[in-house]
């Protein structure tokens, strides 16, 4: 007899009872098994292992070749959600008919980033679409939507979002605590997580290395009270790499290791991403979490519950009936258009004074160390179709009309001994290029090893030298190579880019008595000249071992750069960053500006050729002076069509249409310090930034003009109703984004200076138009209340503004709006939360204990001050009690008057979750602002009244 279908096996069942059996038929140690990103497979049951995690941002990443979407700053550069929504869909169907050749490839794709690009520094800039959270969100469920497919049950992949929460900075990445006060929390970094996760298309999260408010991200209340509050999915949260160890080892915040992970687990975290595909260490630390109880079975079924759903929901188990199975759609001509579609419409043209488009016969010279190439970033796949800038212009204009000058500074590198570094020649390699057969881990992909180290000799080899900034150079060999470092320490001319977890193509000149010194920044060592050829010296050497070495310079970057510059009608210099160098996970940048090198040829070309054009490609904003260049472009590093795309833009024959996603500041002054996240308190992005930018959030301009009118506005079922007119004054068919920000006009706290609400991408022929319509829920107009912990509608008068970007506004109207007045906070009757103040200075909030809850604290080395608006002490208190844990002092005053005697704990608190009662006597009655003074390391978290 034919053994009965087991419930998990019968697609019939709605997916909650499947895995309820299933989870029913598991033992403890298959259950906890499962919580390892690589959980095995249970052949008793005929379960297949499973693998948390597939890097999909902008293509597949790691596992072979794909295509190559812009990066995901490009994508938000877009503003069309349509076309996101495309590339996310092309992209899970390349997942798709990968895994069917290479079941390493995962389904659960860890994608998109939503953190928001509040700071311009931040290494991972690239990852993230835009600094405003709805823009973001916009992209975000966009691209969501189009890697979970479109059926009503069945996933084609499950996307998790990356990085919760407030995580903008790698310096310190793993130790430093973002301090978050309520209104920005919610008004900002929760919004975009939100939106994104209501519309319905995530499987889960992925926390952030970082803290927020003193408690690691991999213990975050907030993925209970927020998170899971916003859907009735079932949402699978995955460590991030390393993160579970780190609560431990880097953060201290566990004494144990089975502390953290059970913390961690009873957190809401379901899948541990930890030593690799080795799982032995994170189910050791479960199962004594277990003994020790620590946990219970219960806490592992809910994770395991989790990670069950969106298995069910990606079709594991009924490959009958996943409509997903057999798609194949791999390199299609589809996906290729589709590539440079999405590179086009993500160039943002940010000045011209006439020179752009370029006519058919120009005469162009393309310069610049990016002029020739089509650079990959750490969440790249391999490329199978290349262009470049230059290889653009050569099929766009023809090459008798193109000429080239890379701008490398071109070197020899001599000893002391008289001879030079020389290249030795070598058959090409029979090995693939990196990253062509994938890994699952590319941090762990070896050097070559199978080529020749270098030598010297009296001639030697001339190498071209880039300054990418900070003195990091890169040196390359003539046939195209960079020089790198194995693993076995020898110095080679062996890597087709700089690339890797810790890039080995990467060496620093030290002035070093008569001569430099030749550091290897990989390893933070110098390169010697032995016997056997050149390498790094030992690890125990010092620099007793180093060569110095002079600099020979054959010629100079610029000199090249005049001469092609001089020769032509135009010269497009190509400038920007390798995604690999100075700005990077792991790495932030330290300043806006270009490196001196690229500077240097920037000047040279506008010097001999006055019509110079500026095409930045970058991962991020830069400070340039543009006041002499008459025409600039940036676009993120596009792709595997980047060249292709940028060529059609300054040819003409596509209208440049991408606006600005985040606010390019003018100076390094203009930036907040990399880790104040008060976007409110520090004037942050263009919700609040009060100075001049560069350019603004939003801008780019057109071939083509554009006309706004027809302004109609109306309130109405909950809701604000806009509606105008957008036509096209010019004489080419081009696109125009209209967006519509909304400012508060008579607030009672600060809200942002305007802050866009709705937008829309059309695309319209000479002399047509169309009418664009928006609704605007009332919740838009809402703010965050910290006086009552809740949402609110103020009523009074609301601006709306339409326009081009944030600071070009093309109509404005003004709406009345009905809502809820403001209400003194009650504080005579509950007290107030030390972290729901309206202002502070010298402050930062740190966790209430380890699961939950904030207080404040001064800040090392000052006196902190919090301000709590219109506090209602009812008929009268007669004393204050305050809840403190630590060592210093509190003192209390009302409006501008005197404070109290310090409060202060007779001797320091156990620990700093260990909390006291403090009472005075104090008198308040009415209606007053409440001050609130700290010193030392005291932490407070609430302050009452009584009598």
């Amino acid at each position: 007899m034919t053994a009965p279908t087991p419930p998990f096996r019968d697609p019939r069942l709605p997916f909650a009872k499947r895995v309820d059996d299933l989870l029913s038929r598991l033992t403890l140690d298959e259950k906890t098994a499962f919580l390892h990103q690589f959980a095995p497979a249970v052949e008793r049951l005929g379960i297949a292992a499973f693998r948390t995690g597939q890097e999909a941002l902008h293509g597949v990443a790691w596992m072979g070749p794909a295509t190559v979407f812009p990066q995901a700053v490009g994508l938000g550069a877009t503003w069309n959600e349509e076309l996101v929504r495309r590339v996310g869909e092309a992209v899970s169907k390349e997942a798709r008919a990968m895994r069917a050749r290479d079941e390493r490839v995962g389904l659960n794709v860890w994608s998109p980033t939503v953190n928001l690009l509040r700071h311009p520094l931040w290494g991972r800039n690239e990852e993230g679409y835009s600094e405003d959270p709805r823009l973001t969100s916009a992209v975000a469920t966009a691209y969501t939507r189009g890697l979970r497919g479109d059926h009503p049950t069945y996933w084609r992949t499950a996307p998790v979002l990356k990085h919760w929460l407030a995580h903008n900075n790698e310096t310190d990445r793993d130790t430093s605590s973002s301090s978050v006060r309520p209104r920005v929390l919610h008004e900002y970094d929760l919004r975009a997580f939100r939106e994104t996760v209501e519309a319905g298309a995530v499987a889960g999260v992925m926390p952030a290395y970082n803290l927020v408010n003193g408690r690691p991200n991999h213990l975050s209340p907030y993925l209970g009270r927020h998170l899971r509050a916003w859907t009735e999915d079932d949402l699978l949260v995955c460590s991030d790499a390393g993160a579970p160890s780190n609560l431990v080892d880097s953060e201290h915040y566990f004494d144990t290791h089975e502390e953290a992970t059970a913390a961690a687990l009873r957190a809401g975290v379901d899948s541990f991403t930890d030593h690799g595909t080795d799982s032995s260490r994170i189910l050791e630390r479960l199962r004594s979490a277990l003994e020790q109880g620590l946990l219970t079975e219960a806490d592992v079924d809910a994770a395991v519950r989790r990670q069950l759903s969106v298995r069910f929901r990606l079709g594991e188990f009924d490959p009958g009936h996943d409509p997903y199975a057999g798609v194949d759609a791999f390199d299609t001509p589809e996906h290729r258009a589709l590539a440079r579609e999405a590179a086009e419409q993500a160039v943002v043209l940010l000045k011209n004074d006439g020179v752009l488009p370029l006519a058919t016969d120009t005469r162009v010279a393309v310069v610049g160390l990016l002029a020739d190439e089509c650079k990959l970033d750490w969440y790249s796949g391999t490329l199978i179709h290349r262009s470049t800038p230059l290889e653009g212009l050569y099929e766009r204009f023809g090459a008798d009309r193109v000429s080239f000058a890379e701008g490398v500074d071109r070197v020899r590198l001599r000893t002391v001994d008289g001879v030079f570094l020389h290249v030795l020649p070598s058959d090409d390699s029979p090995a693939e290029a990196h990253g062509t057969q994938g890994a699952l881990d590319p941090a762990l992909l070896a050097g070559r090893t199978d080529l020749p180290a270098l030598t010297t000799d009296a001639v030697g080899t001339e190498l071209a030298l880039v300054d990418w900034g900070e003195g990091v150079l890169t040196l390359r060999a003539p046939d195209g190579r960079y020089l790198s470092v194995a693993e076995d320490g020898f110095v080679r001319a062996s890597a087709d880019q700089p690339g890797g977890w810790i890039v080995q193509e990467t060496f620093r000149l030290e002035p070093h008595d008569d001569g430099h010194l030749l550091r290897h920044v990989g390893t933070g060592r110098p390169v010697q000249v032995a016997a056997d050829g050149v390498k790094v010296a030992a690890p125990d050497a010092g620099d007793t071992e180093a060569e110095v070495f002079e600099l020979v310079v054959a010629e100079r970057g610029e000199d090249a750069v005049a001469r092609a510059a001089a020769g032509a009608d135009v010269v497009v210099v190509v400038a920007g960053n390798d995604p690999h160098i100075n700005g990077r996970e792991t790495e932030d940048r330290t300043t806006l500006r270009l490196p001196a090198h690229q500077e240097r040829l920037l000047r040279a070309a506008r010097a001999a050729n006055p019509a110079t054009v500026l095409a930045l490609v970058s991962a991020y904003p830069y400070a340039v002076d543009v006041e002499t260049l008459p025409a600039v472009l940036w676009t993120a590093h596009g792709g595997q069509a980047a060249g292709t795309a940028l060529a059609r833009v300054l040819a003409g024959d596509v209208s440049p249409a991408g606006r600005l996603p985040q606010t390019w500041y003018a100076d390094d002054s203009d930036l907040p310090d990399l880790l104040d996240y008060d976007v409110i308190g520090g004037r942050q992005t263009y919700l609040y930034f009060e100075g001049t930018p560069l350019f603004p959030f939003g801008h780019g301009l057109s071939y083509a003009s554009f006309g706004y009118g027809g302004l109609s506005a109306q309130v109405r079922d909950g809701a604000v109703t806009v509606s105008f007119t957008v036509a096209n004054t010019g004489e080419v068919t081009a696109d125009e984004v209209a967006q519509l920000y909304i400012r508060a006009e008579s607030p009672s706290v600060p809200r942002p200076r305007r802050e866009l609400v709705a937008h829309r991408r059309l695309t319209l022929v000479p002399g047509a138009s169309d009418r664009v319509s928006f609704e605007v829920p009332l919740s838009a107009f809402a703010f965050w209340d910290v006086a009552h912990d809740r949402w609110r509608l103020e009523p009074g008068p609301y601006a709306l503004l339409m326009g081009a970007s944030s600071e070009d506004v093309r109509l404005s109207t003004t709406v009345t709006l009905d809502g809820e007045p403001a209400v003194p906070r009650p504080v005579g009757a509950r007290g107030v939360e030390a972290v729901d103040f309206d202002e502070q200075s010298g402050t930062e909030i740190v966790d209430r204990t380890k699961v939950v809850g904030d207080a404040v604290t001064a800040v090392t080395g000052r006196t902190g001050e919090l301000l709590y608006r219109d506090c209602d002490f009812g008929t009268g208190v007669t004393g204050v009690t305050v809840s403190v844990a630590g060592a210093g002092s509190v003192e209390v005053a009302l409006d501008g008057g005197a404070w109290t005697a310090p409060l202060s704990p007779d001797t320091p608190t156990a620990g700093p979750y260990d909390y006291v009662d403090l009472g005075a006597a104090f008198t308040a009655a009415g209606v007053h602002d409440l001050r609130i003074r700290l010193r030392g390391s005291l932490r407070l978290a609430h302050v009452g009244f009584s009598g």
